[in-house]
């Protein structure tokens, strides 16, 4: 099995490269042909032509497209993102500087959901047509439904403002501490509300299939109790499918965080994004998407290679 293994890792990232390709040729044509003129905003209002011109000369916006996106490329296979219009910095440091308290608050938000959303669907299944099965399914839309803005400045008014149990917005240090975990419980909160209700009406209805699965009943006809039949035999393989949504949603919140970033003023790679928008900082727009488009990807190969951990007779092939 590890020979297959590696196998489908060393093609899995072969197809990585195609991929990020594409990703490269997206990012580059959306930070290049909007509206506003990056040499101007870096000049200022007051500037000259001739100033303008200088600039644009010298960042080579000047030169065709096709070559900028040479130019582009052939930095993107040493490593190098660029230098940012505005700080003169490395976009690369300044993107790592930031990606980890991102992937802090992913990773806390998806626990959050799969402490929430995996036993609501248990449940759910288990009592499948109770009221705790329709409530269960009620909270799940619910939080599928509801604007993340919405749901971010909701926590803030009722548990900053008004209560004041956790602060309004920023980070508060590293994980392991209390004011860390005061700073990030809102904001993963907000964002776990995303794909809480996903996890949970998957979770629901992989195990309706799984219960009904013929090896369950035999375990059952056994004398096994109810509950190691649903955890010792159905919950395993009902987490297949499960899995594969979480890793998903991780991927997707790693690279589109940022509603929540900027309701809660999180330091992340979201608010980055946004002000690279916001300011034409083409350089560092381009590193934002493509570090997220790898992460999504790398994240999925992840996910893919764990299925033969949660069930053993999967084999890579």
């Amino acid at each position: 099995m590890h020979g297959g293994v590696y196998g489908y890792i060393a093609w899995r990232l072969a197809a990585v490269v195609p991929t990020l390709f594409g990703v490269s040729i997206l990012a580059f044509v959306m930070a290049s042909v909007g509206p506003a003129d990056p040499a101007q905003m870096l000049a200022g209002p007051s500037a000259t032509p001739q100033t303008i011109e200088s600039i644009r000369r010298e960042l080579g916006l000047d030169q065709p497209l096709y070559v900028q996106y040479g130019r582009y490329v052939s930095r993107l296979v040493q490593g190098e993102l660029g230098r940012s219009y505005l700080t003169n910095a490395s976009v690369l440091q300044e993107i790592w500087a930031v990606f980890p308290y991102t992937v802090e608050l992913v990773l806390v938000a998806i626990l959050m959901a799969s402490a929430v959303g995996i036993p609501l669907g248990v449940l759910a299944a288990v009592k499948r047509g109770s009221l705790i099965d329709r409530l269960s399914m009620v909270f799940s839309m619910v939080g599928i439904s509801v604007p993340i803005f919405f749901t971010g400045l909701a926590l803030i008014y009722v548990f900053s403002y008004k209560l004041g149990w956790f602060p309004i917005s920023g980070r508060g240090g590293t994980l392991w501490t209390v004011d860390g975990w005061r700073h990030v419980f809102l904001p993963a909160v907000a964002l776990a509300g995303l794909v809480t209700g996903s996890i949970a009406r998957l979770t629901r209805s992989s195990m309706l299939e799984v219960l009904s699965m013929d090896y369950v009943r035999t375990a059952r006809a056994k004398g096994a109790s109810e509950w190691s039949v649903i955890l010792k035999h159905a919950l395993r393989n009902a987490l297949i499918p499960v899995v594969t949504i979480i890793g998903l949603q991780v991927g997707w919140l790693l690279g589109g965080a940022v509603v929540t970033e900027t309701v809660f003023a999180w330091p992340g790679l979201g608010r980055v994004t946004v002000n690279a928008i916001l300011n034409r900082d083409l350089p560092m727009l381009q590193g934002a998407v493509i570090l997220g488009a790898t992460a999504y990807v790398l994240v999925n190969l992840t996910v893919d290679v764990l299925y033969g951990v949660i069930n053993p007779r999967i084999r890579f092939e």
